[in-house]
């Protein structure tokens, strides 16, 4: 009879073997001979996206985050509420700061007057996210597709799954290594907030009374602090947003040197200071952009595998914000 040590062993290895099979099954071209338009389509529309509001670049990328980390990357995030079950998109964590979802309907619309029930709305997110990085400047790379669709989306899961902006460096490479990703994917990953903006109530706790010791967080560059405090008073509008590093509309390093320079806007960014490791990464990636680009778009690959469904699994929505 097997231990129970040798029995968790064997059911690690078959759901490791069991995932890699899977994730196998992704593949660059996968439309190229049923909707052969497709990535071409999901590319003009984001261009047109970005041209009227630049900002949904970073929302779309955004987007793809938060599928892939509740759930897989399966377009659960997409799945409007019901009557009986809050979604995903309603969750505090990303309601209301999750943006983009016009963008992939008028995707799916296109795709779907072409092609349709071909394309997932899974693997629209991860091209359209990938279309993002590149239109603002930073590196391309080519993505696997033939991710289906899920067909459950709970609020409750998005605040389990997603790593807050409050968390500290071991809490984020236990959030991300969660996911299968290392330490340095999580590094890397976090030059995402390259693009985009905050809302003021996701660090206005380093602001404002942080401690019975100081009322700024101590390790926020004070002028930057005083700068932020400007923008975002204490009882202030919900609504109130900040860029996350000086080129919110540009893919590129300056997240990195902010942080190097005590200008990480949130705790979970001036964290990766606090750890050696993650430190030198942080100086690296800062001293050398073409290796943070090198880097990010494998780590945007293998996000981009997490809990995928393939084959006859889950469905290929005609509406990204309903199930079949």
């Amino acid at each position: 009879m097997m231990s129970s040590k040798l029995v968790q062993t064997f059911i690690a290895a078959v759901l490791c073997f069991y995932t890699v099979q899977t994730a196998a099954q992704l593949q660059v071209g996968f439309y190229r001979g049923s909707c052969g338009l497709a990535e071409l389509i999901v590319k003009q529309e984001v261009r047109n996206a970005f041209i009227k509001d630049n900002g949904v670049a970073a929302g779309l990328v955004r987007l793809h985050f938060h599928d892939c980390f509740v759930r897989g990357c399966e377009g659960s995030v997409l799945l409007d509420s019901t009557k009986s079950s809050t979604a995903e998109k309603d969750s505090p964590p990303n309601n209301p700061s999750l943006r983009g979802f016009e963008v992939v309907d008028s995707i799916k619309t296109k795709l779907e007057s072409m092609c349709s029930g071909i394309v997932s709305c899974a693997d629209i997110l991860a091209f359209a996210a990938r279309d993002s990085i590149e239109i603002t400047g930073g590196p391309s790379y080519d993505v696997e597709a033939g991710r289906r669709d899920g067909r459950v989306s709970l609020s409750s899961e998005a605040l389990t799954n997603l790593p807050p902006p409050t968390l500290n460096v071991n809490q984020l490479t236990q959030a991300f290594a969660n996911k299968g990703l290392t330490q340095e994917e999580m590094v890397t990953l976090s030059g995402a907030h390259t693009l985009g903006r905050s809302h003021c109530t996701s660090f206005s706790n380093r602001l404002y009374n942080f401690n019975s010791n100081s009322s700024v967080d101590p390790t926020l560059d004070p002028v930057y602090a005083s700068q932020l405090q400007k923008q975002c008073p204490q009882g202030g509008g919900a609504n109130l947003v900040v860029p996350m590093d000086p080129t919110p509309a540009t893919a590129d390093v300056a997240y990195y040197r902010g942080v190097v320079t005590n200008r990480g806007l949130f705790t979970s960014d001036q964290t990766l200071l606090t750890d050696q490791q993650t430190r030198t990464q942080v100086f690296q990636n800062a001293q050398n952009p073409f290796l943070w680009r090198s880097k990010f778009t494998s780590a945007m690959v293998n996000m981009g595998k997490i809990g995928v469904l393939t084959g006859n699994a889950g469905e290929i929505r005609k509406n990204c914000r309903v199930i079949n």
